[in-house]
């Protein structure tokens, strides 16, 4: 029954709740008994919370019992990624620097989650300041990914998608910048949305110079789509705090979900104009695109045809952390070996260099919008191949070298090349898993939708789900 109720979905964990057929207090000692047994194979939390969790989930059961009113995600145990501030918990943004930083206030993320109810568990593991695709740092072992230990979780949300695959948590928090919700949930078999830019506010909990933020956005991850469907029903909506979040109505993600989705246009792009896939994966994401003609779409091949995406985010995200480069310039000894690279590119970008990227991006916007005036969701591979040793960042994948140079050391962003140009426009996409490889390894299928198109994303996943369930897989260390 323990494992049974950790693999529960979080939107039947909340009616369980609701109807007192399960303590809060229960489930929260279950996902504790897991992570003591078997985080220790994954690292997938660098925190732990236990004391305030136990102590929350006590009010939780109260309130329940009381009939007090509850918050749409009271009692449900969740993994915060640990580049969320957290008042009063452990927060090092996966780094050495900050590994006793103690915060005194919450992220909008976090504020709305403990509103809902939410109970936290911990601080899940991080890629230094989500550097990189990948969840290295200093703070100790690899992340390590429940379906082969041998093998990466992706990043920078990596400890979310261990923690969630492995059953250590029943929601997770995670942040895209770059694919950092999209690719851990490809590499460990889970759902994956990076919502349209500015949907779920960003703010850090703490007074300081807004700095425009082009690329990162926070949101859920999880086993099912509805369980992100409810998470993000919480984090959505305009905060004062973040003058760009997005204002209006917050769409019905719920509703959204049994939407038909008969007559859909639908654009296949194996490779972006660019990308170089393992024939493998390519092989699973195209028959499961076919899936959704079944649904009753179209599926007609997408010309989409993109230019170096890559240099255009990497200059944006270059002159972000030029911004704060005195402070890692102070801590330079402490940095991983990517973050001192980083570092080093970023000393000498320019105002030209950041200028051109927002010109590409424009550029990258209108062929976008071109694919858009012929189809109302694009699908590709989420990635181009299947999760990598742990510390062996790919050089070459199908025999070819990966995107953009393997000369120097930008090679570490070649094995995300679907999910960064999707962060440089802002628009949605969430990744659904498709199958497995011939080694058990999880494959991901891309699902990308126009500025706005948030909810219509979240429908063709809902229905993709349906037709090919996959939150009956449960991975080997579970």
């Amino acid at each position: 029954m323990s494992k049974e109720l950790a693999f529960t979905s979080a939107w039947e964990m909340r009616d369980l709740i609701k109807k007192k057929k399960v303590s809060p207090v229960e489930i929260t000692k279950i996902y504790f008994e897991r992570i003591n047994r078997l985080d220790p194979q994954l690292n997938s939390y660098l925190t732990l919370n236990e004391k305030e969790a136990l102590e929350s989930a006590s009010k939780a059961e109260k309130a329940v019992l009381s009939g007090e009113a509850l918050g749409k995600l009271h009692g449900i145990p969740i993994g915060v990624k640990d580049l969320e501030m957290t008042e009063g918990i452990r927060t090092t943004q996966g780094s050495l620097i900050y590994k006793d930083n103690i915060p005194t206030a919450d992220t909008i993320v976090v504020e709305r989650l403990r509103k809902a109810g939410a109970i936290i568990l911990g601080k899940t593991n991080a890629s230094e300041f989500g550097a990189v695709g990948f969840n290295e740092n200093r703070l100790g072992d690899h992340c390590r990914n429940p379906w082969n230990t041998e093998r990466t979780t992706g990043a920078s949300s990596g400890g979310a998608g261990a923690a969630m695959a492995a059953g250590l948590c029943s929601l997770a928090t995670g942040g895209d910048g770059g694919g950092s919700i999209r690719i851990p949930s490809s590499y460990c078999g889970l759902y994956g949305l990076k919502n349209t830019q500015g949907r779920v506010p960003k703010y850090s909990g703490t007074p300081a110079q807004h700095i425009p933020n082009y690329l990162s956005q926070q949101g859920p991850m999880s086993r099912s789509v509805r369980d992100s469907a409810m998470m993000l029903e919480v984090l959505a909506g305009h905060d004062p705090r973040d003058p760009a979040s997005l204002r209006g109505t917050i769409p019905d993600y719920i509703g959204s979900l049994n939407k038909d989705i008969k007559g859909l246009r639908l654009g296949w792009s194996s490779d972006f104009g660019y990308i170089n896939s393992e024939p493998e994966v390519l092989e699973i994401t195209s028959k499961a695109a076919k899936i959704f003609q079944d649904l009753g779409c179209s599926l007609d091949e997408s010309k989409l045809n993109l230019e170096d995406p890559f240099f255009s985010w990497w200059a944006i995200y270059k002159s972000v952390i030029k911004f704060n480069i005195s402070q890692l310039e102070e801590n330079k000894e402490k940095l991983t070996w990517y973050m001192q690279y980083v570092l080093e590119s970023s000393r000498d970008v320019t105002t030209d260099e950041l200028v051109k990227a927002l010109g590409e991006r424009d550029i990258m916007i209108s062929k976008f919008e071109d694919e858009f005036g012929k189809f109302d969701l694009l699908l590709s591979p989420t990635m181009p191949s299947t999760a990598f040793p742990v510390d062996t960042p790919p050089k070459l994948i199908a025999g070819k070298e990966v995107y953009p140079s393997p000369e120097t050391m930008s090679y570490i962003y070649g094995s995300h090349p679907f999910t960064y140009p999707i962060n440089v426009i802002g628009y949605p996409a969430a990744t659904v898993p498709c199958g497995f490889s011939k080694d058990g390894m999880p494959i991901g299928l891309h699902i990308i939708g126009k500025k706005g198109a948030d909810a219509l994303v979240m429908a063709a996943s809902s229905a993709f789900e349906k037709a090919k369930p996959w939150t009956q897989y449960i991975p080997p260390v579970s």
